[in-house]
């Protein structure tokens, strides 16, 4: 066999072991940027570049808390975890919450997509005595955001 035949056939095998490992991710996955935090204490909002994602390149993304009610939610704590759930792996960079740039908006910056695929999103949310969490999931099929 020659090498370049030998390589292409190797590179289909990896490619379809893999496929067949990680899969896709479910069906019925939330696909939301806005919802209530897992205990209802916030309202979150991710809103992704005006670009959208892109595979590959460094970008931030705005954050957006509020109260029940519509409230901005100032002076909040938020960290940031998550990774590609099938995959087992986090983020390539430590995206992180830098700022707020008014009341209740805050910068998440460093968030880097590697590859297409499903990846979940963590915030650890604090503001005064109330603390919570939230969590969504973001599927990037071919560099685009599924919707």
């Amino acid at each position: 066999m020659r090498r370049s035949t030998f390589l292409a056939t190797a590179a289909a095998l990896v490619s379809t072991a893999y496929l067949t490992a990680c899969g896709s991710p479910p069906s019925d996955l939330d696909l939301s940027l806005q919802h209530p935090s897992t205990q209802g204490q916030f309202v979150v909002t991710l809103e992704p570049p005006a670009s959208g994602p892109v595979l590959g390149q460094i970008q931030t993304w705005r954050l957006r808390l509020s109260t029940r009610d519509g409230e901005p939610v100032s002076q909040a704590r938020i960290l940031f975890s998550g990774g590609m759930p099938q995959h087992g792996h986090g983020f390539p960079t430590q995206p992180r919450v830098t700022r707020e740039v008014s009341p209740g908006v805050y910068m998440l910056e460093g968030v880097k997509f590697s590859m297409s695929g499903w990846w979940d999103m963590r915030l650890g949310l604090q503001a005064g005595d109330r603390t919570d969490t939230a969590v969504f999931n973001v599927v990037l099929d071919d560099g685009r955001l599924r919707r």
